[in-house]
């Protein structure tokens, strides 16, 4: 697997086209879930992705403070292959790159409640009630980054 962060202006059109196709393809269709993907934060956001050849394994966006949220957030987090370890491994890369760029010192997220054990594993902690967004049950989640140092 091959690594990649890279912000929005540095994205080539075929990198911005594969990460948008499939989170389109995840989000949209897979999950049956119409909403505008499109939010405006691409622009603000560093991209991570893990990749074999041509094809994304894993990706996630990371924003400094105040384009999400009051912290340093993480975001769009999806894996093609479940249960093999490509999910952890992109957050634990997208958690790298909020310390790095951003200096984080918590990173906050809003994760479906199927998926919130993997965000606890990396140290994450349910910091709300499970809530809705576009009918989907989400729970906020926070990791205070010096608990991981």
């Amino acid at each position: 697997m091959e690594l990649h962060v890279k912000r929005f202006e540095a994205l080539t059109i075929s990198e911005l086209y594969a990460i948008l196709r499939l989170r389109a393809a995840v989000f949209v269709v897979e999950q049956n879930c119409v909403y505008q993907d499109l939010d405006d934060r691409d622009q603000a956001a560093i991209h991570v992705w893990l990749s074999d050849g041509d094809d994304i394994l894993g990706y996630l966006r990371v924003m400094d403070k105040g384009v999400e949220s009051d912290n340093v957030s993480i975001g769009r987090v999806l894996s093609v292959k479940r249960r093999c370890g490509v999910g952890s491994a992109v957050l634990r890369e997208g958690i790298a790159v909020a310390k790095q760029y951003f200096n984080a010192k918590q990173i906050y997220l809003e994760a479906q409640t199927y998926a919130k054990g993997i965000y606890e594993k990396q140290g994450f902690c349910v910091v709300s009630d499970v809530f809705l967004i576009d009918g989907i049950a989400h729970v906020k989640m926070l990791l205070d980054c010096a608990d991981t140092e």
